[in-house]
């Protein structure tokens, strides 16, 4: 029994030795992290200039915008007589469903030209009844005489006349039938208008305003005065936002938009953007495009006609390089403050490169067939980006995504050649190589996926360029990256052998 005290004693010892050897290990691990970055930044602060890191993060890119809300679908119930309103059966916020009364309008006027328009028809009946006796009296009173001319009995006059009657008597019941259509047309008119008195919702909805009473008179003459506004359905709403000419341009169909009302100032809403419209509209010599965006009003909380306060966010890069914008803007004060890499290159990092292929990749969802033919790709790019590293100290030259070769390496920008055409000259050749390179890879994807691809890949090699200033031994290092989205405070990095934590420098202290 003590025997198994002790190996219980033993075990628990050996546990707590083994807990506070990890803590002990742990705690030097946090101690060093500590002293490396405040070592960095005490020397960071001995050199005499302002830095920031390079950090890996999320940026965001929204465009600001203001407009109201709306009803997707809002109709004007008007009439088209004229009268005066005895019955107002919807008022403001009724739900009204389509083809219930909503109004009614005098209709005595209209009862009686209809019973007018009845009784001219009964009229012009008996003048048809008529008409057609006299026609029939006519045709027999030729007829005798025809014969009697064959008898040579009657005159040729005689007959003559007996004919012009008889066209006369044909020509008055047509005269009779035209005018009992005249007439029913005429009533039909009327009836129609009758059953205009009474005005119905052309759809299901909810009233929106009203600008009649009852005993009010409305007069139809030139256009057809608005009694209701009626919104169709206010489960789903649209925004019509006014966006920039600067801006506009990046703004697509499905693009998200998140917005706020001052009603609710504590809620966030969302939408996405329906349609982007060509009217352009301009007031004091600023041009903005009208941008439809469509919202889910399920719940019925947002009201037609409130203020919005939108974003809509165009571009979202989750997980990249990114440095604050101040290490854009700087610029040595001393041109030979800055020092460059040996064999007078700035580097222009294929691993930036292969990390951009690699979210497009991820990004076109591909099987495992064509991920074995991107990673081949991928592994010959390194394995002959490794190849030039490797012989760079014997050829006095830096190493880039592709070297040697075909007139220097692309994907590295040489110190002092600044020129378009040099620029341009080796975008081709990186296009080029490219092609090459993925050939196999590009033939694997379906039709979409090449689109998807060629557009990525022609936004990589078109990227912009800039110059930035990594802190090395105390001393700037020009290094040239690429640079991609920007939310205003950050932007995008990739290329030039940047990597997470790197010393950028922002600006120089001033000289005590």
């Amino acid at each position: 029994m003590s025997a198994a005290r002790k190996s219980l004693s033993v075990a628990r010892k050996s546990a707590w030795v083994r807990r506070t050897v990890i803590a002990v290990v742990v705690l030097a691990v946090v101690a060093a992290g500590v002293h490396f970055y405040r070592q960095r930044g005490a020397a960071a602060a001995n050199t005499g200039y302002r830095t920031v890191n390079v950090e890996r993060g999320d940026i965001r890119v929204a465009i600001s915008s203001t407009g109201t809300l709306s009803a997707i679908s809002t109709v004007t119930v008007g009439s088209q007589i004229s009268g005066q309103v005895t019955d107002v059966l919807a008022d403001y916020n009724d739900e009204v469903k389509k083809d219930q009364v909503i109004a009614r309008i005098d209709p005595k006027t209209y009862e009686a030209q209809i019973a007018q328009g009845n009784a001219q028809i009964a009229n012009a009946q008996a003048a048809l009844a008529q008409a057609q006796a006299t026609l029939k009296n006519a045709e027999l009173d030729h007829q005798r005489k025809a014969d009697l001319l064959k008898q040579q009995l009657v005159a040729r006059s005689d007959v003559d006349l007996a004919r012009a009657a008889l066209d006369q008597a044909r020509a008055q019941v047509n005269a009779a039938q035209a005018q009992i259509r005249q007439q029913t047309a005429s009533t039909e008119t009327t009836r129609v208008n009758l059953e205009r008195t009474v005005i119905r919702s052309p759809v299901d909805g909810v009233v929106l305003t009203r600008s009649i009473e009852p005993g009010q008179t409305v007069a139809a003459s030139l256009q057809a005065p608005e009694l209701f506004t009626i919104a169709e359905d206010l489960g789903k709403m649209k925004i019509e936002l006014a966006v920039d000419e600067a801006d506009i341009g990046q703004v697509k169909a499905g693009q998200k938009v998140s917005f706020t009302v001052d009603a609710f100032p504590d809620r966030q809403f969302r939408g996405t953007v329906e349609q982007v419209r060509l009217s352009a509209t301009t007031t004091s010599n600023v041009v903005t495009y009208p941008v439809v965006v469509t919202v889910d009003n399920s719940d019925g909380t947002l009201l037609p006609g409130l203020t919005v306060n939108a974003e809509i966010e165009v571009s979202r890069r989750d997980g990249v390089l990114k440095v604050a914008n101040a290490a854009l803007r700087y610029k040595p004060a001393d041109n030979g403050a800055a020092q460059a890499p040996a064999g007078g290159v700035v580097r222009g990092g294929g691993s930036g490169v292969i990390d951009d292929l690699n979210r497009t990749a991820a990004a076109l969802k591909l099987n495992t067939e064509q991920q074995a033919a991107f990673d081949t790709a991928v592994a010959a790019v390194r394995e002959r980006q490794a190849a030039r590293q490797a012989q760079s100290p014997q050829q006095g030259g830096g190493s880039g995504l592709f070297g040697g070769g075909r007139g220097g390496p692309p994907g590295m920008v040489v110190m002092g050649a600044g020129s378009a055409d040099l620029q341009a000259q080796m975008r081709q050749r990186m296009a080029e190589r490219f092609k090459e390179d993925f050939a196999l890879f590009r033939a694997s994807l379906d039709t979409a996926q090449q689109a998807q691809w060629d557009a990525a890949l022609s936004a990589l090699l078109n990227a912009k360029r800039a110059a930035l200033y990594r802190l090395v031994d105390g001393k700037p290092q020009m290094v040239m990256a690429r640079i991609g989205a920007s939310d205003g405070s950050s932007t995008e990095v990739s290329g030039g052998g940047l990597k997470e934590g790197d010393v950028i420098v922002t600006g120089e202290r001033a000289k005590e």
